[in-house]
């Protein structure tokens, strides 16, 4: 399977600590395409349809013809093991949004 950057994939989150995002729920890869590749392991951001349009933290989109938001704010490491199918992928737009909220929150 390739796996490319700002796609989303169903991924089982399970388990999870405390309020870490659960259950089997859209993630979008954030990691560059050349760890993609060569790591077990992937970068993503989960999608989650709870909308706070308020927070700085997230960005709304529609993935698979629902509102949906990315979650930024936990944005985590995961074996691509956790993936199941691919059900979308960012536009280019949305893809340049959330290298901004990447940068302004994880940036120097």
């Amino acid at each position: 399977m390739i796996l490319k950057r700002y796609e989303v994939y169903l991924a089982n989150l399970d388990p999870t600590i405390g309020s870490e995002i659960n259950k089997t729920r859209p993630v979008v890869i954030v990691s560059d395409d050349a760890m993609n590749k060569s790591l077990n392991t992937l970068v993503v951001c989960p999608l989650t349809t709870k909308l706070h349009p308020m927070w700085r933290s997230r960005i709304q989109i529609v993935c698979s013809n629902k509102d949906a938001e990315i979650a930024v704010d936990q944005i985590r490491t995961i074996s691509k093991k956790r993936l199941t199918k691919k059900i979308d992928k960012l536009s280019a737009q949305n893809a340049a949004l959330l290298r901004q909220i990447i940068t302004e929150m994880y940036g120097g």
